[in-house]
């Protein structure tokens, strides 16, 4: 979906800063919120963009669909509709090949269900433990909606490794790498994950509309 572009996005100085935003922007009084249930989430996002962004913690009802990129613009739209403020909205995706790309964008909900040790049980015997990890970001303000991805490939453990990270860090090695996301430190994770991938576009976007 294309609509009219959007001017500006926030007043924080931070984020003045990091994306050149322009104090002449008619928009320059709306501040950009970050909405997610995750703190981990909310710190991998200020770390990359050098920001002090602000969580907004809101019960959207998710689409069911394996796409992170329709979730996240679905997500976004509603999250407007109800603060009323340009939002920032993130969605992320494990695709096993294996399980036939599932549990895709569902995969919060799974490992809530069955845990990391359940993902690697039910792939328990399978030669082909291949999987490819999304991120989209979705920015919106009410008459614009931009969507940003980034994408890694990489492998299943067999078990889960290392107590750092969040979510399926401790089963995802990515490809041509020995560690889990879990054993790496957050800078490590930081240069290659499909998380600040998909926020260097992001950043980049913000950049051209200084």
């Amino acid at each position: 979906m294309r609509v009219p572009l959007i001017k500006a996005f926030a007043t924080n100085t931070y984020l003045r800063r990091a994306f050149g935003l322009s104090l002449s922007w008619d928009m320059i009084r709306m501040e950009l919120w970050f909405v997610t249930s995750s703190d981990d989430k909310l710190k991998e996002v200020n770390e990359f963009l050098h920001t002090s962004l602000k969580r907004y913690d809101l019960k959207i009802k998710e689409i069911q669909a394996l796409g992170v990129g329709d979730v996240a613009e679905d997500k976004a739209l509603k999250a407007y509709s109800i603060l009323k403020k340009p939002v920032l909205v993130e969605d992320t995706g494990l695709y096993v090949r294996g399980l036939s790309d599932f549990p895709g964008s569902l995969v919060k909900w799974f490992t809530s269900a069955v845990g990391n040790e359940g993902v690697c049980k039910l792939m328990e015997g399978m030669k082909d433990r291949h999987a490819r990890a999304e991120t989209c970001f979705c920015l919106c303000d009410g008459s614009d909606i931009r969507t940003f991805c980034g994408e890694i490939e990489g492998r299943i453990t067999e078990a889960p490794k290392g107590k750092g990270g969040f979510g399926w860090d401790s089963i995802f090695v990515p490809e041509g790498h020995d560690l889990t996301f879990a054993e790496m430190t957050i800078v490590q994770k930081g240069k290659l994950s499909m998380r600040s991938k998909a926020l260097a576009k992001l950043s980049a976007y913000l950049k051209t509309k200084a």
